[in-house]
């Protein structure tokens, strides 16, 4: 039985790189439906294998074993092996069913572009680097799949590699996950010196006996091992999960096509950091200093983010710092020893984001590929389907009671109001404050698409056709309709997820025995058990919520942009004009880019232009090796003094030489 479910596991990772492979070496020979074909069919087996992985865990059958040997140095075993708890697998069921959806919208969404085979290779090549990840049970196969995702949504975001954009985003995104992947492997350096293994489950037992243990960074500073190995894995969690100030790569990452967007934002990449530090928990339990440094940058991120959402026009934009925002939420209840939670919302907001990522892109079809909301309005009569999902999505994100993102995000809300850290006050009042903003730039979004004027055509004559792709072949003008079941199928089937999965999961994933096997809290780290004291049933939360802060606020932003972009549109420019400097700061994203442009890139330049002159200029053209040459020059010179090619000069020299070699011997003696 358990060798069938080995093989289970291996069908599970393996079948979408089968697909890819098939859409990625044999896309001409197949063709575009062999292709899709086979990339779906890849995906929809590791999502059905998943349902029966996660059965089996549900069964209490927790594996953890050994696939095969890459190398052995010493007593230091290099594996690939399986990790298949309830994390794991709850984990691989929202990435192969996510990932589905997304295969199956990428029929009508993609069905134009030249590059169609080449993309569904892709995205069924990110699912398996991700379900590499996330069944790892070893730091050096973590490692693969974290590496494998950044490569992948490099070729991605730059998939349409035409546009001088997507090639700037996708060095964007590369570059600044370089910066974070740096921190991640010298933890997992740090991790291996003083563990002498890379296997999750000898690495966590030993933990506790390192708990006291100091590493000196530089001279009269000892810095706890467990906090500096904490500070530097979740430096690579900040760059893969877009956390401040690694945050700059995700907005720009739209420049790819949208259902890449969906499947980065929601299912995949961007997760992959807050499953990293869930998993890890054994470690962060044991640092109080690496939590609340977590917390605090989650608190930054999930406020100041979600401001940056109020102004922006873009469609895909507006959702893409939605995720910063909610990412932001998640990373707030790592850091209150909450993992549990920052999982739970993982996976709610998993649905409901690509919901709302693959309803903007039908919107954007709809629309021959115009994304600015400014040029939208009024397609609710247009497009029922993708408006009553677009409807369902929002509300999830902004925690409307008993909707799938209320469960989670009020449980982050009250986790951190719970923290004993000393961060905790600060981050309670950013996520509460988020709260608002989020419900604001989301129903802003909302209103100015689906309500309203209809200002598209006036946007086709204006000239608003965006700089992305080519609206391939969907021609311009003419009144918007519903797209094809193969793109509103998919917002059907994630819209359920979206409305019911939190009322159906809370009770057992946060107050039941779901994960005690797979995550550890200590007993310093109370949240839990203090938030299960004020838990009495998913339908009690539900209606007590209705008379809580976070409710209220949600509601305030929620009116507040129906009256501006409803009733009265001129509020909003007014206050843009009358706060200029601030909004002009929002519009620059705090001018982030500016400064890593400045600091950086112009830095790197100016260093590297230093190193060229002075260093191979100089040094190494005029030291080394012009200088070297000079030297053999004049030497050759001086020779060419005395090798005259006169015989009897030949024989003076050595007359000389002998009177001189008597004369030293002689003064010897």
């Amino acid at each position: 039985m358990r060798m069938d479910m080995q093989t289970l596991y291996l069908v599970v990772a393996l079948a979408p790189l089968v697909g890819a492979i098939i859409a990625g070496l044999f896309g001409r020979l197949v063709g575009r439906v062999g292709a899709h074909t086979a990339a779906i069919a890849g995906v929809a087996v590791s999502f059905i294998a998943s349902v029966l992985v996660f059965q089996d865990v549900l069964a209490g059958n927790v594996y953890n074993g050994t696939v095969y040997t890459w190398m052995t140095v010493g007593e230091l075993r290099f594996e690939v092996g399986f990790l298949i708890d309830s994390l794991s697998a709850m984990m691989m069921l929202v990435v192969t069913f996510v990932s589905l959806m997304v295969h199956v919208y990428t029929i009508g969404y993609m069905h134009d572009d030249p590059g169609y085979q080449r993309f569904f290779s892709y995205i069924s090549l990110f699912t398996f680097s991700m379900l590499m990840l996330v069944m790892s049970n070893n730091f050096l196969q973590l490692f693969f799949g974290w590496e494998a995702v950044g490569l992948v949504s490099y070729l991605l975001i730059g998939f349409w590699y035409t546009k001088e954009t997507a090639i700037y985003a996708n060095l964007k995104a590369f570059l600044v996950n370089r910066v974070g992947d740096f921190g991640f492997i010298l933890g997992i350096g740090l991790v291996l010196a003083y563990f002498g293994s890379l296997d999750y489950a000898t690495v966590f037992a030993k933990a506790p006996a390192l708990a006291d243990e100091t590493i000196t960074l530089w001279p009269d500073s000892p810095w706890m091992l467990m906090t500096v190995i904490g500070i530097l894995l979740f430096i690579g969690a900040m760059g893969k999960s877009a956390q401040f100030p690694l945050h700059v790569w995700l907005p720009d990452s739209m420049e790819g096509p949208t259902p890449i967007s969906a499947l980065i934002h929601a299912a995949t990449m961007v997760t992959a950091g807050i499953f990293m530090v869930a998993r890890m928990s054994p470690l962060y339990e044991l640092s109080d200093v690496a939590l609340s440094f977590i917390m605090i940058i989650g608190a930054v991120t999930a406020l100041f983010m979600g401001l940056l959402g109020i102004v922006q026009n873009d469609i895909k934009r507006v959702v893409a710092y939605s995720t910063l925002s909610q990412l932001g939420y998640m990373t707030v209840a790592l850091g209150a020893s909450a993992y549990s939670v920052a999982v739970f919302h993982l996976m709610t907001h998993a649905f409901f984001k690509a919901l709302l990522f693959l309803a903007a892109g039908s919107v954007i079809i709809a629309l021959h590929h115009n994304q600015d909301i400014r040029y939208m309005g009024g397609l609710k009569k247009y497009m029922p389907i993708t408006w009553i999902t677009s409807l369902i999505g929002s509300l999830a994100l902004i925690g409307t009671p008993f909707l799938s993102g209320f469960y989670s995000k009020e449980s982050i809300i009250e986790a951190v109001r719970l923290s004993h850290l000393p961060t905790a006050q600060i981050a309670y009042w950013a996520v509460l404050i988020g709260v608002f903003v989020t419900a604001f730039y989301s129903f802003r979004m909302y209103f100015l698409v689906f309500h309203g004027k209809e200002r598209f055509r006036q946007g086709h004559a204006h000239g608003n056709e965006p700089d992305a792709h080519d609206d391939h072949g969907h021609g311009h003008g003419g009144t918007p309709h519903e797209t094809p079941w193969v793109v509103t199928g998919p917002l059907l089937a994630l819209a359920l997820p979206s409305l019911a999965i939190g009322y159906m999961t809370i009770e057992p994933m946060l107050f039941g025995d779901f994960f005690d096997r797979a995550i550890y809290v200590s007993d310093r780290h109370p949240v839990m058990v203090e938030l299960n004291q004020h838990f009495h049933g998913a339908a009690e939360m539900g209606l007590h919520a209705l008379a809580t802060l976070p409710f209220w606020l949600a509601a305030a932003g929620v009116a507040l942009a129906a009256v501006f972009y409803l009733r009265r549109p001129d509020i909003p420019a007014a206050l843009a004009q009358r706060f200029a400097p601030i909004h002009r700061m929002l519009l620059n994203k705090y001018w982030f880019d500016e400064l890593y442009s400045w600091a950086f890139a112009k830095g790197a330049r100016v260093l590297g232009g230093s190193l060229w002159r002075r260093g191979d200029q100089a040094f190494i053209d005029g030291v080394l090796v012009n200088g070297s040459a000079h030297v053999v020059e004049r030497v050759s010179r001086l020779t060419k003094l005395v090798q005259s090619g006169y015989i009897y000069h030949y024989a003076f020299a050595m007359l000389i030489g002998v009177v001189a070699l008597v004369t030293w011997f002689a003064r010897l003696n």
